[in-house]
């Protein structure tokens, strides 16, 4: 698996990304339509139904894991580390080539503040909600 398929899954595959939206105070419960039998379609990896709120989602691995001292807004290295994967150079030269950095990959700033960014504006494209300071 991909070094950013594994980021996605982590963050959308977490309980928090997986609740199911509230339904607002006072409003019935939507009418269910008589069970119907399904025809089987093979699991297609698609696009939440729901954004996922990404950044809510890193605010409880945040607080699950007690890492307040990560930088994970702004780090790539400090993001890997809150969901758990390995934050090698290794693994962001791998991580570089599958978003299509053209820099050196060589650990610099500016490959780790790109991936950041990238990562996230990819997020948002799978299905994240993202706030615009998380990927500018």
């Amino acid at each position: 698996m991909s070094i950013f398929g594994k980021i996605k899954d982590a963050i959308f595959g977490h309980p928090k990304a997986q609740a199911a939206p509230a339904q607002a105070p006072g409003q019935p419960a939507p009418a269910q339509a008589p069970a119907m039998p399904q025809i089987q379609q093979p699991a297609a990896q698609a696009a939440p139904a729901q954004p996922v709120d990404v950044e809510s989602v890193l605010m409880v691995f945040e607080t699950e894991r007690g890492t307040a001292d990560l930088n994970w807004r702004t780090s790539i290295v400090d993001l890997m580390k809150l969901i758990g994967l390995d934050s090698s150079l290794d693994n962001r030269k791998e991580l570089a080539t599958e978003l299509g950095y053209t820099g050196a990959t060589d650990g610099s700033a500016e490959m780790n503040l790109w991936l950041h960014k990238a990562v996230m504006r990819e997020l948002e494209k799978n299905g994240g909600k993202v706030p615009a300071g998380l990927k500018d």
